[in-house]
């Protein structure tokens, strides 16, 4: 009999579903010849430095650095019934191994390892490693667990992380506040990430504005625009000496340009994206996600890879047509992908990119709520853009003397809209447009030598704008570009 751990009970649920065990017990699903069960999150805590020594209870320097060894843990308050649960499960004569099945990640392995290791067991145990919870994707992975002792490793970093946060936590935090008698708490990630709020604050605080001014001319139903002028009357000078003047087409060159079709999401750019568009926190981006993960219609949220893995081509195909198929996306064109552009064997760590699931195909997505439907729609639009052709345009840059100065317009012509008519697609059908920068229309076809006569010009003043305050996606990507990053599943 294997005994079946997993992090949630929704999670438990859809396991022993695809497993065939539908028999409710107290506790675990059991039943051809599996017991599934779940913890609650994490259900082992570090334990507090009094817990090692009573007089840690008052903070003192003299005592500093405390240095446990061993490293304890105590079960989480209010956890003591889950745990003992698993405990007696695992005692059980007739279970002869264990199957991780927590979330394939850091924290999840570092869940099942503390409560294995506090219950006393010792009986072998093998490793699910699954990026989606449909039923065949959890049936394949069963097919080919992996022994546990192959991701040592990983235990062992959730492990240092862990111990890394109580020895700076318990012996900074107490250090300062003694010796400036207030309580100052200190952390490995809070403190990093304070001083970089208050280091972007400072700069927003000292910064001063300047002003400064463009040149504008009209000529033949295009601007051209000045350089930066910061002396007023310099840009009005200039002003005078063009208006109802000569402009000479000096230059126009043409370029052809492309790009190409964003990469798939890894939970950092679809935060990032999910609040640019709709406005959701880092947080709610991945609660979202988690759900709709644990309904089967994504895979696993919590990557920092951006491409798929040669053997799921086929799968992915699959899920593009599926995805085509999804208003709004129907009221495009043909649409042929090349899933090729999603795959990069070399670039994907211990989960792949998020993608919809095969379960597109039954879901009925008006019944999600709001914020799930809005985030499916935005994997699946990444997806369709992702294997779509590139966005192709000649981009036209003329240069006009006027006043003895330099005027620059700039404008580019569509070729081949590619993979942003799926992105236009998916703009027209939200009911309140992210506000994007416009990009440059086209311009009138002007030839080098072009005469404009009785030229109209005017003078606009601008300001130099401060760094912007950061948002909580924006921080996120900072925090995860200098490594001080948490994706706990805690």
């Amino acid at each position: 009999m294997k005994l079946v751990i997993c992090e949630k009970p929704s999670v438990a649920k859809a396991v022993a579903s695809a497993l065939g065990v539908t028999s409710r017990a107290d506790g675990c699903f059991e039943g051809n010849g599996l017991i599934v069960s779940w913890c609650v999150g994490h259900l082992m805590s570090p334990m507090d430095a009094a817990g090692y020594d009573p007089a840690y209870k008052k903070w003192k320097y003299d005592d500093l650095p405390i240095m446990p060894e061993p490293f304890c843990y105590v079960l989480a308050k209010g956890k003591e019934d889950a745990f003992q649960n698993l405990k007696l499960l695992m005692e059980r004569e007739d279970v002869t191994e264990l199957v991780n099945a927590c979330d394939a990640g850091r924290e999840g392995e570092l869940i099942f390892r503390l409560v294995y290791e506090a219950a006393g067991c010792s009986k072998p145990f093998s490793r699910l490693w699954i990026s989606s919870m449909e039923d065949a994707a959890i049936r394949e992975g069963f097919a080919d667990l992996r022994p546990g002792g192959d991701y040592d490793p990983l235990y062992q970093s959730a492990l240092c992380r862990q111990k890394a946060d109580w020895l700076i936590g318990i012996n900074a935090t107490r250090l300062f506040s003694v010796l400036y008698h207030r309580t100052l708490n200190v952390g490995r990630v809070q403190t990093p990430t304070l001083a970089m709020l208050m280091d972007r604050d400072s700069k927003i605080t000292m910064f001063r504005k300047e002003k400064y001014h463009h040149v504008r001319l009209t000529l033949g139903g295009a601007e051209a625009v000045s350089e930066k002028i910061a002396a007023p009357e310099e840009a009005e000078a200039l002003r005078a000496a063009c208006a109802g003047a000569e402009a000479v087409c000096a230059s126009v060159t043409r370029e052809q340009k492309k790009e190409v079709p964003p990469k798939l999401y890894d939970l950092t750019t679809l935060q990032r994206e999910a609040n640019r568009i709709f406005g959701y926190t880092a947080k709610q981006t991945l609660d979202y996600a988690q759900s709709l993960y644990e309904k089967k219609l994504l895979t696993y949220p919590r990557t920092d890879s951006r491409y798929l893995t040669a053997d799921m081509a086929e799968t992915a195909s699959a899920v593009l047509h599926l995805a085509a198929k999804v208003p709004p996306f129907d009221g495009g064109g043909e649409f042929f992908p090349d899933v090729s552009l999603l795959v990069n064997d070399k670039k994907v760590s211990d989960h792949h990119a998020i993608i919809p699931t095969l379960e597109l195909e039954k879901a009925d997505l008006s019944a999600l709520p709001v914020g799930e439907r809005n985030l499916l729609l935005l994997v699946c639009r990444e997806l369709l853009c992702a294997a779509a052709e590139p966005y192709v345009y000649e981009a036209v840059t003329a240069t006009f003397t006027c006043g003895g100065q330099t005027f620059t317009a700039k404008g580019r012509r569509i070729l081949s809209e590619g993979w942003r008519e799926i992105d236009r697609i998916f703009r027209a059908s939200l009911k309140e447009e992210p506000e994007d920068e416009a990009g440059p229309a086209a311009l009138p076809d002007f030839t080098e030598g072009q005469l404009f006569d009785q030229v109209e010009a005017a003078v606009t003043e601008h300001f130099t704008a401060p760094p912007k305050a950061y948002t909580d996606v924006i921080f996120c990507e900072r925090k995860e570009w200098i490594g001080i990053e948490e994706r706990s599943s805690a």
